[in-house]
């Protein structure tokens, strides 16, 4: 693993390494395969967190090397949601739809109660992150974004706009130079992506006019 956490080289005075590159560039093409409904989602993510654990475990970033460990299991359980509910599209790709207000409230729980857990965890141990909140914001967040990804909802998008508001200062101020700047990519995805599925979820919604072919 040395090579992976060498320097590859310097952007705008910041190092770039082999393993935060190469792990966010993998994890960006994942995220375009979500924004088409791919399958082929869930196996790249899984590759981009096994990469990127090896990044931040050597960088005392508990929480980050942490959420890796659980971008890979919940990769695992996306693909097989994704595999048993391809039927449900038009297309023969998973069907998208918005969270019910219960499912909402749901998930915002989960990240309070989360993240406020987790935070608590990393300030009792300093040992595991020495800067436990955004640490922990991250976390808790990638969880749920890639929970409501599995389960074709289109919040998905807006957690993960929430989890690169906090990711993106606190990779630069890591060192991690090369997640800040294609994170700027990531954002601009996650735009194009929450209009398509915004736009799917709509069509999936209308109902079909009596008399119709379905």
């Amino acid at each position: 693993m040395n090579w992976l956490n060498s320097e590859a080289f310097t952007l705008l005075g910041q190092q770039i390494k082999w393993s935060d590159m190469i792990g966010n560039v993998i994890g960006l093409i994942g995220l375009a395969f979500g924004w088409r409904r791919s399958l082929w989602s869930w196996p790249t993510q899984f590759l981009s967190g096994l990469i990127l654990f090896a990044a931040f475990s050597t960088a005392h970033l508990s929480g980050s090397a942490g959420k890796q460990i659980v971008v890979m299991v919940v990769a695992v359980y996306g693909w097989w949601q994704w595999n048993r509910g391809r039927d449900g599209g038009e297309d023969g790709h998973i069907a998208v739809r918005f969270a019910t207000w219960r499912e909402r409230a749901a998930l915002l729980g989960a990240a309070a109660v989360g993240t406020l857990a987790v935070a608590a965890l990393f300030k009792a141990y300093p040992s595991l992150s020495w800067d436990p909140w955004p640490d922990a914001y991250i976390f808790v967040g990638t969880i749920v974004a890639m929970y409501a990804q599995a389960r074709g909802m289109v919040e998905f998008w807006f957690a993960w706009l929430l989890v690169d508001a906090v990711g993106v200062p606190l990779n630069f101020a890591n060192g991690f130079a090369f997640s800040g700047f294609v994170y700027v990519v990531y954002g601009a995805l996650v735009l194009w992506g929450l209009r398509d599925w915004w736009l799917r979820s709509r069509r999936t919604a209308r109902p079909v006019p009596e008399g119709a072919c379905a």
